[in-house]
């Protein structure tokens, strides 16, 4: 939509000074205060700022990617020894930056893909942190809400001597603000994007009305379900016609995007993608663990194995499998190149103590590629 000729001497000075008070801008306007909030307001319905808090759109060429969910601290407790269940264990507690789409979004980054990330923090300590974290690997926070009387997300994880996850509880309450109208307030950041990741910590409104919105920008969606329990999030949308392009489940979050029991064999996995494939799903990829992958698309079903590794943390493995998959199909390759790419990182990021490997590079990734 066109902007008068206010409103774009007010957006000028937005991008001159972006910290500017409403106060300064009608002040440098010749303005008043509230005539500046109305031309906010006109500025956000027309998609030239993404909120009121004067983000700006990301300008961006072909391949960039929008990340939208949680983003929280992780929190991670790991036993010295066997775990022993009923009573304390010794062990050791790191803290870090994590979240489903914040992991991706920091894997993409480290992958030189242009980023942009869609979450919502608290105004507090860890939600200050956790912006300075992402922002600092390379990641555009911009479209981030900080929400008044939210409490930024925390994921902890306990850990055997081993690196394999025994419980885990998220506390992801600060995603019920991202509402629809927070996401529409946020469209213009999709302009321009060719990829949407879209995780299932998103409230099941909110995922319909992204779907919506990417659809009308032209970009293709990957949902990544996150849990059993979110990935049924999934399944209105789908019955609506909202398809995204791909999905990325586990097995059991295969059964729950289908409301039925999927046995965890080729012949059953199969068979389950071909449902949603059905359903207007281009790409179905579906994660097994130590078995690896199996990918079904247009061009048939392929299984493909896991790359061998020495476990020190899985956490983050199925984020590096995600950002490296959609890395390698933003420059173009095909789906299945594009997966064994995913299992590469996988593979790196198991051996490393962090969520998002600091090895997690192109170079690092071919590396691997070749010596598999």
């Amino acid at each position: 939509m066109p902007l008068t000729e206010t409103e774009s001497a007010l957006l000028a000075l937005i991008r001159e000074t972006p910290l500017a008070t409403p106060e300064e801008l009608a002040r440098r306007l010749g303005s008043t205060r509230a005539a500046v909030n109305v031309h906010v307001s006109n500025l956000v319905r027309k998609g030239a700022l993404l909120g009121r808090g004067y983000v700006l759109p990301v300008e961006g060429g072909p391949g960039r990617v929008v990340v939208v969910g949680g983003a929280n601290v992780d929190v991670k407790a790991r036993t010295l020894q066997a775990a022993v269940p009923g009573t304390s264990n010794p062990g050791v507690t790191v803290q870090a930056a994590g979240g489903v789409a914040r992991n991706v979004a920091e894997n993409l980054a480290r992958l030189g893909v242009p980023v942009s990330l869609v979450s919502v923090v608290g105004r507090d300590a860890l939600g200050e942190g956790l912006l300075r974290a992402t922002e600092a690997a390379g990641v555009d926070v911009r479209p981030v809400l900080q929400a008044a009387g939210v409490t930024t997300g925390t994921y902890t994880a306990v850990l055997d001597a081993s690196g394999e996850l025994l419980v885990a509880v998220a506390a992801m309450e600060a995603m019920e603000a991202l509402t629809p109208a927070v996401l529409q307030e946020r469209r213009g950041v999709l302009r321009g994007a060719a990829w949407v990741v879209a995780d299932g910590n998103l409230p099941e409104g909110s995922l319909a009305h992204l779907l919506s919105l990417a659809a009308e920008a032209g970009a293709r969606v990957v949902f990544e379900p996150v849990s059993v329990p979110k990935a049924a999030r999934l399944r209105p949308a789908l019955a609506a016609g909202l398809c995204p392009f791909a999905v990325t489940p586990n097995v059991p979050e295969l059964a729950a995007l289908l409301g039925r029991d999927v046995p965890d064999t080729l012949e059953g996995v199969s068979a389950a993608a071909g449902e949603l494939r059905a359903l207007g799903v281009a790409l179905v990829w579906v994660r097994r663990g130590a078995s690896g992958s199996v990918l079904s698309g247009p061009d048939g079903v392929h299984e493909l194995a896991a790359l061998p590794a020495a476990v020190r943390d899985v956490t983050g493995a199925g984020d590096a499998m995600l950002g490296a998959f959609l890395a390698a199909l933003a420059s173009g390759l095909p789906p299945v190149d594009a997966a064994r790419r995913g299992h590469a990182a996988a593979a790196i990021t198991i051996e490393s103590d962090h969520a998002v490997s600091p090895a997690l590079t192109p170079a690092a990734i071919a590396a691997r590629l070749e010596g598999a």
